[in-house]
């Protein structure tokens, strides 16, 4: 251990250096020292846990929100944006050049994107303006939703391929049917599994991540389902959100198997083979529904807000369910 004397003349060393923002040129002329021994001086106080260091930037609880949901659910990426007043419109509004960025970051010529519906992923989509020309192809994992041009698939891939100077697929067929028999005949359709290889192979995926509460879902938008119906999947089968219309339990696990089977689409076990998972959705109502994807394993990098963020660590916190 160093001696009284040594560590009173680090202990000056780091005063000096540290609060007062003197130089160890100036430092060492003032102890009558070596610069050199000033540098290691202010080395060794670091090697011997002398020093600690508390960063308090402007929204730091959001980057320890971020910094935990990456540590506790093995994320590539987290980014927490602060939660913002004015309704789902204004929240939209802040999300989705964030995620905008973060994609067009993280895809490369060459690729395949798949993408979802959701309103969230809509808002990526229109904030997504570049100058740069990509050569990549997109192509929707679910097939369109009827009534809402907005939300249709062909129209979300087809007006961000527009964005990107890109090409993008369409896929004709509805995302839901009534049987799981006429989904089988749809999806064995020539140009229908055409386009699902295609997505298939995508190595990028942006999903949106839905709740299936019949009070804040859009599930119901394209599924034609009834309360009735929705109940059951959330009472019966445990259903607490969706991912391209297959409806997952509070563990990740795919539950509601006779709608899973309607849905013509990737499925969840295909959706995770896909390398690079993007998951965009926010808001508290979405909290179990992202912590139960997260459970699932189905996102590598997740972007959100901060009431959502706070509701799926809660989640976790309080043990909601163990991790494996």
């Amino acid at each position: 251990m160093p001696t009284h004397e040594k560590v009173r003349t680090i202990n000056t060393i780091l005063n000096l250096y540290y609060v007062d923002k003197i130089t160890q040129t100036e430092i060492a002329d003032r102890l009558n020292l070596s610069t050199a021994k000033v540098n290691r001086l202010l080395q060794q106080a670091r090697e011997l846990g002398y020093i600690s260091y508390v960063i308090r930037t402007p929204f730091q609880q959001l980057f320890e929100l971020e910094s935990r949901l990456k540590a506790v659910f093995g994320l590539q990426e987290a980014i927490v944006i602060p939660s913002v007043g004015g309704g789902s419109n204004s929240l939209m509004t802040a999300i989705g050049p964030v995620a905008a960025k973060y994609l067009l970051e993280n895809i490369r010529d060459g690729d395949i994107l798949a993408i979802t519906p959701g309103t969230t992923v809509e808002a990526v989509i229109n904030s997504s303006d570049t100058s740069r020309q990509y050569q990549i192809k997109i192509v929707p994992m679910l097939g369109a939703i009827q009534g809402n041009i907005e939300s249709d698939m062909n129209y979300l891939a087809a007006h961000l391929a527009d964005r990107l100077g890109a090409k993008s697929y369409m896929l004709h067929a509805p995302a839901y049917v009534d049987t799981p028999e006429l989904a089988e005949v749809v999806r064995s359709m020539e140009p229908v599994k055409m386009i699902l290889d295609i997505a298939r192979k995508a190595n990028v995926a942006l999903l949106g991540i839905g709740t299936v509460d019949p009070k804040a879902s859009r599930f119901v938008e394209f599924t034609a389902l009834s309360a009735e119906e929705l109940k059951h999947i959330a009472v019966d089968c445990g259903g607490v959100g969706e991912i391209a219309a297959h409806v997952y339990d509070v563990e990740g696990r795919p539950c509601a198997k006779e709608y899973a089977e309607r849905v013509i689409g990737l499925t969840l076990e295909q959706i995770h083979e896909i390398p690079l998972r993007i998951g965009v959705s926010a808001s508290a109502s979405k909290a179990l529904p992202i912590y139960a994807a997260l459970r699932g394993g189905y996102i590598h990098a997740l972007i959100t807000d901060e009431a959502a963020a706070t509701g799926v660590l809660d989640l976790f916190d309080k043990g909601f369910r163990k991790l494996p």
